[in-house]
Formats: structure tokens, sequence, C-alpha cells
């Protein structure tokens, strides 16, 4: 029988402010990593909508998508015989304030304010090719508007099966 491949639907933020970016620091399987504010797209979500969720999860600031940077695919073939295919859909935006007395999602160490050039020197502790690739293309000006991405009414409807 054959297995249906199936990416793994993740969205970011590449939040910029002064010059410099703001990440997060994460305890992964692989040790403490660097990435954009970023997870999973779940269920009943629009990719902006998953954006600006993630966003607060990990940074406790709101968050208002104004533009898709880009769509991504990356894959990680591990030692432990796992290979996983990521597509993500970072976003640009707003960042708004920081929600008093919300802590950040299990596994956030910090956040923490970057420069690219920062950025790029850390390379071996980022979390996947993609956190420099986004800001990359945000860096050259890649902006798409957000009705690219379309999402039909039924995936923000509640699920009827009881």
């Amino acid at each position: 029988m054959t297995t249906r491949w199936k990416p793994h639907v993740t969205v970011a933020a590449v939040i910029e402010r002064e010059g410099r970016f703001l990440l997060v620091e994460e305890h992964t399987s692989d040790g403490l990593r660097l990435n954009n504010p970023a997870g999973h797209l779940d269920c009943g979500e629009t990719p902006a909508q998953g954006c600006s969720r993630e966003t607060l999860e990990e940074t406790a600031h709101a968050f208002e998508p104004t533009a898709l940077v880009g769509i991504y695919l990356s894959r990680q073939r591990k030692s432990d015989g796992s290979d996983i295919t990521y597509m993500r859909f970072a976003f640009c935006g707003e960042l708004g304030a920081q929600v008093p007395g919300r802590t950040l999602d299990h596994g956030i160490v910090r956040t923490l304010w970057m420069t690219a050039d920062e950025v790029r020197a850390s390379v071996a502790r980022h979390r996947s090719p993609m956190v420099l690739r986004c800001i990359e293309d945000y860096l050259a000006g890649q902006r798409h508007a957000l009705d690219l991405v379309i999402s039909d009414a039924s995936v923000c409807e509640p699920d009827s099966r009881g």
C-alpha cells in the first residue's frame, strides 16, 4: 500500500522594527533553536489567522498580517529516521502591544530582537533554513496581497459531524 504524502502546513511571522527582527528561542529535539514566531496551522483557521494566533502564543504580542512574504517548502530528514516536509506560509505585518500577563507558549524560552546580520551569523542555531530565507525575501521587498491565499468559508465552519 502506498502512503499518501502530506506536508505539514505551518505559518510564520516576519516582524521587523527599526532594523531588527523578532525571533523566538525555543526548545527542540535538537536543543535550543531560533525561529520566526511560527507553528502549525490549526483546523478551522485561515493561514493569516493561524499566523496571528501563533505569534500571540509565542511572543505574547498581537500580530496583524498585512502581506504574504512567500510560501516555502522545506524537508527535514533526521537521524531518528523521520522525514518531514513543511509548507510554510510566511506573513509580515503589524506587531501590536504585548498582552499583559500572557505567558509564552510551552517550549519558548524567550523572544529576542536581532539585526539581519545577527540572524545571518546564527544560521547554525536556526530551526530551519526558512528562518533566514523568509527574512531575506522580506528585505528584498517580496510582498503579496493577502487575498493571494484563498480560504473557502467551509474552512472556518464548525465540524457538524458531532
